[in-house]
């Protein structure tokens, strides 16, 4: 999957370059420092009770392996159907009055919570996500490979919040993932000053700079009172220092 799968390789502004392999894409070095910048998303499903997902990556991921994080963390690709790949330069999100175009990046959700979770298409329709915004980081796997990580990530990460009513039946791809956990905002915060527990730099990041804002107005955002489509700024952030590598200094 690391050279089959192709990922969209993006400038800064979220701007299309082409199609990039997960290898290259994520390869960090003396060279390539960064990796390259490509598109994601990141899921954060909720339940009736307003209750967010978060899940433990599989032990045997080759990026950030056994990190708590968000529901479903992944990327968009080429060649799928429906189509995954958005139009998001400046000069198109401004043709269309500033609304960001996320139809492609639902579509991937729906594939990807499927693959990971076991949660079927028709229990996460297209029309359940909202669009929040969009989030420019970056990190290396530091954690798991120490100071020479080969390995880590770039990208501009699309947010989307979904809601879904009563229990969702889940069945965890072992490959993926390897513990599930329902939390409200105060089980959230204990866990994340527990010292053993591991966390993806990018749910770090979100929660710090915007998730609990979102997570507050979780109702409004739902009922489609947000206008998370007409935030056309990309947030950027760093890593926590731990993420930083020896060519990353």
């Amino acid at each position: 999957m690391m050279m089959k799968d192709m990922l969209i390789r993006t400038a800064d502004d979220d701007s299309i370059l082409g199609p990039a392999s997960k290898f290259e894409a994520h390869t960090f070095s003396d060279e390539t420092p960064r990796g390259a910048v490509h598109r994601a998303f990141s899921v954060f499903l909720f339940n009736s009770n307003n209750e967010m997902l978060i899940t433990k990556r599989a032990s045997t991921k080759i990026t950030f392996p056994n990190v708590w994080t968000n529901a479903c963390c992944s990327h968009p690709l080429y060649s799928q159907t429906p189509e995954e790949v958005d139009q998001n330069s400046p000069a198109d999100v401004a043709s269309r009055s500033g609304k960001i175009e996320a139809s492609g990046a639902k579509h991937a959700a729906i594939r990807k919570l499927d693959h990971e979770l076991g949660v079927t298409p028709g229990s996460v329709p297209h029309s359940s996500f909202r669009f929040l915004t969009r989030f420019h980081y970056w990190a290396s796997d530091t954690v798991t490979y120490g100071a020479e990580a080969p390995w880590g990530e770039h990208e501009i990460d699309y947010i989307l919040f979904s809601r879904q009513q009563g229990d969702v039946p889940l069945t965890l791809n072992p490959e993926e993932v390897g513990e599930v956990m329902w939390v409200d905002q105060a089980k959230l915060k204990s866990m994340f000053e527990d010292e053993d527990l591991l966390w993806s730099p990018w749910f770090q990041g979100i929660m710090r700079l915007k998730g609990w804002e979102f997570w507050d107005k979780l109702d409004d955002i739902i009922e489609g009172k947000s206008e998370g489509c007409k935030d056309t700024e990309i947030h950027y952030f760093d890593p926590p220092k731990e993420f930083f590598a020896r060519y990353n200094k």
